[in-house]
């Protein structure tokens, strides 16, 4: 069963790949920008999956990081004149730096004193972005334009096809940093925190530590997001990470699974797409129904956490050992099937019938 499922994850994980390298040349332009927005989407969520998923936190606010990744990258680029591959991490830096400090005081909250602390941060990022004091920089309510980058070492990729390639290799190294982390010590020191607080201090789980830690690092994961989905759009301006962003944010990663990083790619899929298709589905009732894209969104929603509520990757979960059960015969009935042709055979030496 073990042997299955491990052949069944390594089977599923190479056909992502494929697809995912061959889809910018298979696509058209305005795809494979999609393609790059569910990439960035998910590498936001996978840290915000390790904040709350993994250690219990639970965050409103990191459309804000988001926002510090995407103006910091926009701001090193236009008025520093750094290469988008220096801007990006060096704006990370910065949101970790800033999650880190966020985090100190976030200790003494919890639950929803945390939720609404990280709300009106939510809140005022966009406001503080708006300021005319910082106009110099941030461009204030217009916003900054930012050129989208060419492909190096006269590569023949188009300027979509190249950006894609860098979020696919964003994404692809951030969760396999995600995944070690989470596998390893540090991450059953973020459970033991989640389920069992005071315990996991018993045991010497330095609890402030990792907490304000975990809360940097998924800080920089919104940050990293943030500096791509800046160049992927080619702009920024404080309408762009307002409080809904935070709130899809939470909804990604509740969708997709809570404590599953490979759900992150469902929870991004469903971010990028469902608004469109609420948005089409309405079209057919006319200017009348202006507030129908959100009852589908919301009716869409509910269907989806009715139908799986441990989220799309829980369902996916469920659903494969439900096939490899199906397809192996249980050891339990093995065993059993063994124990009774001993049986018969010990009544067959006596010359006695069972």
């Amino acid at each position: 069963m073990a042997d299955a499922d491990g052949a069944l994850r390594v089977l599923v994980t190479l056909a992502v790949a494929v697809i995912a390298l061959a889809f910018p040349f298979v696509a058209s332009g305005y795809h494979i920008y999609q393609g790059s927005q569910v990439l960035i989407l998910a590498i936001a969520l996978l840290g915000l999956n390790l904040l709350t998923g993994f250690n219990g936190q639970i965050s409103l606010g990191h459309g804000a990081f988001f926002a510090i990744g995407g103006y910091g990258a926009a701001i090193l680029i236009t008025k520093f004149g750094l290469p988008f591959w220096a801007a990006i991490p060096l704006a990370s830096v910065v949101c970790f730096v800033a999650g880190f400090l966020f985090g100190f005081p976030a200790l003494r909250f919890g639950g929803l004193y945390l939720a609404l602390a990280t709300f009106a941060l939510a809140v005022a990022t966009p406001q503080i972005l708006s300021y005319t004091g910082f106009d110099s920089f941030t461009g204030g309510s217009q916003g900054l334009s930012l050129p989208k980058p060419l492909a190096p070492l006269g590569l023949s990729f188009n300027p979509d096809q190249w950006l894609y390639l860098v979020c696919l290799a964003c994404g692809a190294a951030l969760y396999w940093a995600a995944r070690n982390l989470a596998r390893g010590r540090i991450g059953r020191a973020l459970i033991a925190i989640r389920d069992q607080p005071i315990a996991a201090e018993t045991m010497g789980v330095n609890a402030a530590l990792y907490k304000t830690t975990c809360f940097g690092v998924s800080a920089l994961y919104a940050g990293v997001a943030g500096g791509l989905s800046a160049i992927a759009v080619g702009f920024v301006s404080p309408e762009s990470f307002g409080l809904g962003l935070s709130l899809a944010f939470l909804v990604g990663i509740v969708v997709g699974g809570l404590a599953s990083l490979g759900g992150v790619l469902f929870g991004a899929l469903f971010i990028e797409f469902v608004p469109n298709i609420a948005d089409q589905l309405s079209v057919n009732f006319g200017e009348s129904a202006k507030a129908l894209p959100g009852a589908i969104y919301g009716t869409l929603l509910i269907l989806v956490m009715a139908a799986m509520p441990t989220g799309v990757a829980g369902a996916a979960r469920a659903a494969a050992t439900a096939v490899l059960r199906g397809l192996a015969p249980s050891r339990r009935t093995e065993v059993e099937n063994d124990g009774g042709a001993n049986i018969a055979g010990k009544y067959e030496e006596k010359g006695e019938s069972p």
